[in-house]
């Protein structure tokens, strides 16, 4: 069963515009080193809608193989179209995936029954255990919790990432999930509330820049010591709320930059932060001495 601290990488680009390697790989190193328990590549924070299938596949081939089996890799494989997605899973399972992060269908906008039949299809056509991927203000539609408990029935299908931000759907969640079922929260200010809450951890996007107090909190809520969870919580609240001044991944990846890890490089239609919230993401990391 996952749980802890998972990272919703970026992926790094060069001046050229292509995929930045060497970067990637100490990104996956600095994660390890770290504490991190895995590692989502391709996912809404490595900037998947603009990587071509080659792209797509070569970054999760390099996750794979610089993660060394150190800590698990739940390769992002979604696609709104079903065909698509089994043909990307299907890859990343032979690359040596642990998990598959499969995104609830965007811009088409199924029906409830259209996503079950989706992600069943996925789940019966590979081995690969799934965890669903639910973020309506993403994707335009949301899924609901009477369809993921329905689909936690599948024995391929282990969890879910949770980006509704609708704590009374994620309460029926916890509340009625089997055994063994994954709920993970995809917003990192919600991370202690879910938890709290039975949650399991999160699938951050802040654990790019500061996996050690990320992993710290999420260890504290694990061990039940929440007040100590609780503070480290409200300690990096001004962090996580700064990653959102801008669509993720813009703050993040502006971030590293600042502290030197990545060049600050975005494909269109994503571009770099405006100078006003960029000056307030730069006083918030510096606040929390992370630059």
């Amino acid at each position: 069963m996952l749980q802890g601290t998972i990272t919703a990488l970026i992926t790094p680009f060069g001046e050229d515009g292509g995929i930045d390697e060497a970067a990637l790989r100490k990104m996956v190193d600095f994660q390890i080193e770290n504490g991190i328990n895995g590692l989502v590549p391709c996912g809404t924070t490595g900037e998947s809608p603009t990587l071509d299938y080659d792209e797509h596949n070569r970054v999760i081939d390099i996750v794979i193989d610089q993660a060394r089996g150190l800590a698990p890799v739940i390769a992002g494989t979604g696609s709104n179209s079903t065909k698509e997605a089994i043909s990307l899973t299907r890859h990343a399972a032979d690359a040596g995936a642990g998990y598959s992060l499969q995104v609830a269908p965007y811009y088409n906008k199924p029906t409830q029954r259209g996503f079950y039949e989706h992600f069943a299809a996925i789940a019966d056509s590979i081995a690969l255990p799934i965890i669903i991927y639910n973020i309506p203000g993403r994707t335009g539609k949301n899924i609901e919790a009477e369809t993921i408990l329905k689909l936690a029935e599948h024995q391929n299908i282990v969890g879910v990432k949770e980006a509704s931000g609708n704590l009374s759907q994620i309460m029926t969640i916890l509340n009625h999930r089997p055994a063994g079922f994954t709920v993970l929260s995809g917003d990192d200010n919600l991370t202690f509330p879910l938890m709290a809450l039975g949650g399991d951890g999160v699938i951050s996007v802040a654990s790019n820049i500061v996996p050690e107090r990320v992993c710290g909190m999420v260890n504290l809520a694990l061990e039940g010591r929440w007040e100590e969870s609780r503070q480290r919580h409200y300690d990096l609240l001004p962090l996580f709320n700064a990653l959102f001044l801008e669509t993720n991944p813009i703050p993040i990846k502006a971030a590293l930059h600042l502290k030197g890890i990545v060049k600050e490089a975005y494909r269109l239609p994503l571009c770099g932060m405006e100078p006003a919230n960029r000056a307030k993401l730069e006083k918030v990391l510096e606040d929390l001495k992370i630059v």
